[in-house]
């Protein structure tokens, strides 16, 4: 009977979840030489699947292209690109046979019982995200009037601030180091270009106005928020740090008698938040399982052959300062055990590799910080809230190489003022960089243009973000929780670990 009692740990049953909706997802993955048309014909609503074609044809006024048995994403984007769909015909050429289509209405990818089951995924991430403001707001609101002293928080409060920045400016250094030492863009055929090129061009946020950049006031102006409860509503997490941080302050300067009982309900919120984490978290295995399925499924594996050098010199960057640089901060600077926080943070990095979204993740880092880690609450409340919003060490890492890598494409070589300036950009885009999917791509634009590189060579990379944006998360968040403990070691708030 003794069997049956055996519990599973959660970040066992995660792992589990990750390799098994891999494999599930790869095992019914989508078709890349199948897709699925509805059409009208002779005014009725037909649908039809097209499988292995040798060339595709669009004929109309000013939407005529080829395309060939590879080139399955190319036709779909310039499908969807295409304003009058009625007005084009369809050729679909296989070997000697010619089918014809008009007035076609749709076109997408097969679906499979992997892509199918991806709402339960976006499900978990949902419950996820919307404890994110919620516990932001209350957890800030008690960590800054938990400090009661101004000046204790302005010195840990500059301490994060400074550690952020660091190790922002050490992960971008990282970045330009392996892209420059393993010159991935030197390794990209010229056919391989013209390819990500045509299939990606349509998504390469390349006709963003030139002027776009960083103004340091505009963004110190944008911090404060005219209406906060705007700012809550549309998840300007600047915004709402700001409010949070300034409400908790102003708390310490009234009567206590009037403060306490708002700290203790805004405590009790923050508790909430994080049990409600606890339930949530028992959908885990499932959500997981059902995210990275979808993902495998639909990623397809051709693209990496192409761009394995460039992911690899990302990779290897993010393993740098995941394992190098945050353990080396635990333990010199923090006094702290890198092995048990690691231990600690399993959940976490499962979450935020599976979500892509550090605001997503927030919940579940707390949760290991707080209760796992045993961070004062006045610490993780404070710091890491505030590093969801600003700590963006993977994501400006993955960009130092992104441009390299885009420079080594065209034929530019970088000298090191133009790379100093990647750092500082790079540092400085990633305050601002929203914490969640795909945002690191709009900043990117800002790094390439600061040093005269095409954005359009974004279109470069764009076929492997998804999975990169991945793994940068889990940087993301491995670096905001290495920061709390770092601080909480450095104001001896807690035990040796």
């Amino acid at each position: 009977m003794s069997i049956f009692k055996f519990k599973i740990p959660l970040h066992t049953q995660i792992l589990i979840a990750l390799i098994a909706g891999a494999a599930f997802g790869a095992f019914f993955n989508v078709g890349h030489d199948t897709l699925i048309i509805n059409y009208n014909k002779k005014g009725e609503l037909l649908e039809e699947t097209i499988e292995k074609w040798d060339k595709i044809v669009f004929e109309g006024r000013e939407n005529e292209k080829v395309f060939y048995a590879d080139e399955q994403t190319a036709i779909l984007k310039h499908f969807k690109k295409i304003e009058k769909k009625k007005d084009i015909v369809i050729e679909v050429h296989k070997a000697v046979e010619v089918n014809t289509y008009t007035e076609v209405i749709t076109m997408a990818k097969e679906k499979t019982i992997a892509t199918a089951i991806k709402p339960l995924g976006n499900i978990f991430i949902r419950l996820l995200s919307f404890l994110a403001i919620p516990l932001v707001i209350a957890t800030l609101i008690v960590g800054a009037a938990s400090l009661k002293d101004i000046r204790k928080l302005g010195r840990v409060g500059g301490k994060t601030f400074g550690i952020y920045i660091i190790t922002t400016a050490i992960a971008i250094s990282i970045g330009l180091g392996a892209a420059n030492i393993i010159k991935p863009g030197e390794k990209v055929s010229v056919q391989a270009k013209e390819r990500l090129m045509g299939t990606y061009q349509d998504d390469s946020p390349g006709d963003i106005d030139e002027e776009m950049g960083i103004d340091i006031l505009d963004f110190l102006v944008q911090i404060v928020p005219k209406n906060p409860i705007n700012a809550m509503a549309d998840g300007r997490m600047l915004q709402i740090v700001f409010f949070a941080v300034f409400f908790g302050i102003t708390l310490t300067l009234i009567d206590k008698s009037k403060s306490d009982p708002v700290i203790r309900l805004f405590d009790g919120i923050s508790d909430v938040m994080i049990k409600m984490v606890d339930v949530i978290m028992l959908l885990a295995p499932y959500g997981v399982f059902a995210l990275i399925a979808a993902t495998v499924a639909d990623f397809g594996f051709d693209i990496l052959q192409t761009l394995v050098w460039y992911m690899g010199a990302v990779i290897l960057g993010l393993a740098l300062q995941t394992f190098i640089v945050y353990p080396a901060l635990l333990k010199f600077v923090g006094k702290s055990g890198p092995i048990k926080y690691f231990k600690a943070m399993r959940n976490a990095q499962a979450i935020a590799f599976s979500s892509s979204s550090s605001a997503a993740t927030l919940p579940v880092t707390l949760d290991a910080v707080e209760n796992k880690l045993g961070i004062p609450k006045q610490i993780a409340g404070f710091v890491l809230p505030l590093g969801a919003t600003i700590n963006m060490d993977g994501t400006a890492l993955y960009q130092g190489v992104a441009a390299v890598f885009i420079a080594q494409v065209y034929g530019m070589d970088l000298t090191m003022a133009e790379q100093l300036t990647i750092v500082l950009t790079a540092v400085l885009a990633s305050i601002g960089t929203a914490p969640v999917p795909g945002v690191g791509i709009i900043m990117l634009v800002i790094i390439l243009q600061s040093v005269n590189i095409p954005p359009e060579g974004i279109a470069l990379i764009l076929g492997v973000d998804r999975l990169l944006d991945m793994c940068r998360t889990v940087t993301n968040v491995t670096g905001d929780g290495a920061v709390a403990v770092t601080i909480a070691g450095t104001e001896k708030k807690y035990n040796s670990l």
